[in-house]
């Protein structure tokens, strides 16, 4: 996309067509009164939809006084100019019968007459798209930068020239859509059922100096920093590109979970100078409070209204322009805005960026039109906090103290994140982990939460103080084991190292022009990272095999300091995971007589660690190996 937002027609994009005339019909003077329109937002639509009417926003400049008529199957509704005159407000209603193909918008002043395109799309067959996900998938993440170069072509993108330096972690580094899609294969043998990607939103052509350390240049190459949330960042592709991207993974059975960002822009956005209305904002960039992260303080019974304001309101870093949810155009602005990316590209699933830091009742609003669209598609939200008690009050499933039901079915689950590290990375109790699996009743479904070892915005495991191949083997043994939805972290199925940020976002090896070896292949990994990459494969699909370790209830048998035996049973199929994360081997009993095993059941370790038991006197006398885990069945 350029930078006066003209979209490629592509597939499902559509061309912005832009002209002016005075009303004797001559050309009007560009610089006099005549209206002129270059942003149309969304810039197309599906007939059917269930948001019908669907809000557009059109810029420009002389748009005050503005009425708008449409044809082709489109009728222009309810138009409002803001104050300054450059923002319009318009519904359009597309009969369920209007053919695909531009629509002609036409905005008329006293001064003149603006022309822009507006595209009606057939609505893409559900089949096969929008499936939502759920404790049944392994998702992967992928930042799409630092995962493949599949189209060289890309890399330095005339309109954003001098932001890509492989050598600078600040910079692009080429990973782009075809990078990804040339590596599905490789996703689907490791066991991957579903991809969540970064931010794909085109975000600065040029430094980002506004939230530079002062030592190097930035770019906003990780997504986060939108300045049209409409737009594709040229580095990675392009919506067609996006597209493809999702129908190939469909194709082999991948789900692709799109990361969206609904609390804030990027500080380059046009907007942060110009907002469409007074309210657009919590703030101006001139003067706006900074964000506390105070999560807590939107959940305190006790809290007046300012509480809570800094949290709500402020500013991301101090620089983030922090939307303002409770306009009613900007809410209605970003439910829109996640629909269309669901309906133009077949996504399965939403990432919710920052979530807790917008009004809950927003998330009602938006979950709720997700859902009347797309019943499969669902949500995870991100609340970055390791307090079972806070962290639950945003999941969907019941209403607050508030009045409020988020309705957001699934939630990131930091909480459990936290004592996974200190146990497996740094040797810590098995304590720590049960007693944050005992607050699992906060949760309207804990069965539902994302399960993690790391993401983007933490050191790698593999860097933790303490941590070694055996204690993330087991670690990913208890992920794919346990209940929740387990995630990936892009190369932490080889063991990958790295400190904080940027030092944990490295490119995948083997996945840019010129890389010494390829661990996209056996030949190209080293010995610790095959074994690595072998048993989260096994684990992988071990968990698609057996639907308890899916499905099933969970119940702990016995938990020690250093070994914990839990079953997981659905039906009459039970399950019984054993590990023990001493540093020598540990020989223990597991009693059984809670679940459906008798005695003289005999079970197998589907993992191979050791060899079969059988069930006496109502228990599983098992011996494992230091740093090891044994998933038994019958």
């Amino acid at each position: 996309m350029h930078s006066n937002y003209l979209f490629s027609r592509i597939g499902v994009g559509a061309a912005i067509l832009l002209a002016s005339s005075v009303a004797g019909g001559h050309a009007a003077d560009a610089q006099g009164n005549a209206p002129a329109v270059d942003r149309v937002e969304p810039p197309s639509w599906w007939a059917g939809s269930t948001m019908n009417p669907v809000r557009v926003l059109l810029h420009g400049k002389n748009l005050a006084g503005a009425k708008v008529t449409a044809g082709g199957g489109v009728s222009a509704r309810s138009v409002k100019v803001n104050g300054n005159g450059d923002y319009v407000f318009v519904d359009l209603a597309i009969d369920k019968d209007a053919d695909p193909g531009a629509k002609s918008l036409k905005v008329t002043t006293p001064d003149g007459t603006a022309t822009a395109a507006f595209e009606v799309t057939a609505p893409l067959p559900a089949a096969g798209r929008f499936q939502g996900f759920s404790p049944d998938d392994v998702i992967y993440q992928i930042m799409p930068d630092r995962f493949s170069d599949g189209d060289a072509a890309n890399n330095d993108p005339a309109i954003a020239k001098g932001l890509y330096g492989r050598s600078n972690p600040h910079l692009y580094h080429g990973g782009d859509f075809q990078g990804i899609i040339q590596h599905l294969p490789y996703l689907k043998d490791l066991g991957v059922t579903a991809i969540w990607i970064t931010p794909v939103y085109e975000n600065v052509h040029h430094v980002n100096t506004l939230q530079a350390d002062g030592t190097a240049p930035y770019s906003d190459y990780h997504g986060y920093g939108a300045i049209n949330q409409y737009g594709v960042e040229q580095h990675f592709g392009d919506l067609a590109g996006m597209r493809e991207l999702v129908d190939r993974a469909h194709a082999i059975g991948v789900k692709v979970i799109q990361d969206q960002v609904a609390n804030h822009v990027g500080p380059y956005h046009a907007w942060a100078k110009d907002p469409p209305t007074p309210t657009w904002f919590t703030g101006t960039a001139k003067s706006h409070g900074n964000n506390t992260y105070q999560i807590w303080t939107v959940m305190d019974p006790h809290g007046a209204p300012d509480e809570s304001a800094a949290t709500l309101g402020g500013w991301f870093a101090n620089v983030l322009p922090d939307l303002n949810q409770n306009d009613p155009e900007v809410a209605r602005y970003e439910i829109q805005n996640a629909l269309w990316w669901v309906g133009m590209t077949g996504l399965d699933g939403i990432r919710q960026d920052t979530m807790p830091y917008v009004p809950r009742a927003f998330w009602t609003q938006w979950s709720t039109a997700i859902t009347r669209q797309y019943p499969h598609v669902n949500a995870v939200g991100e609340v970055f906090d390791g307090d079972s008690s806070l962290v639950s009050y945003f999941q969907g499933g019941r209403k607050g103290p508030d009045g409020v039901d988020t309705k957001m079915d699934s939630l990131f689950d930091y909480p459990l994140y936290f004592p996974l590290r200190r146990t497996f990375a740094q040797g810590g109790s098995f304590h720590d982990l049960a007693v944050d699996e005992a607050h699992d009743w906060l949760f309207p479904h804990a069965d539902h939460l994302v399960t993690f070892l790391g993401n983007h915005d933490v050191k790698r495991f593999s860097s933790e103080d303490g941590a070694t191949p055996a204690g993330l083997s087991l670690a990913q043994t208890f992920l794919m084991t346990n209940r929740g939805i387990p995630l990936v972290y892009y190369g932490d199925e080889l063991g990958m190292k790295g400190g904080d940020d940027p030092d944990n976002r490295q490119d995948f090896p083997g996945g840019f022009p010129g890389d010494p070896r390829s661990a996209f292949t056996e030949a190209g990994r080293t010995p610790q990272e095959q074994e690595i990459w072998s048993h989260l494969r096994k684990l992988a699909h071990l968990r698609a095999d057996l639907a308890p370790l899916r499905r099933g209830s969970q119940m702990t048998l016995t938990q020690t300091d250093k070994q914990w035996a839990y079953a997981r049973t659905l039906g009459g199929d039970t399950v019984i995971v054993a590990l023990n994360n001493d540093t020598n081997p540990a020989t223990f009993t597991i009693p059984v007589g809670a679940t459906n095993l008798s005695n003289g059941v005999t079970l197998t370790d589907r993992l191979g660690a050791v060899g079969a038991v059988t069930v006496k006197d109502g228990g599983l006398a098992v011996t494992l190996p230091a740093r090891t885990g044994a998933v038994f069945v019958k």
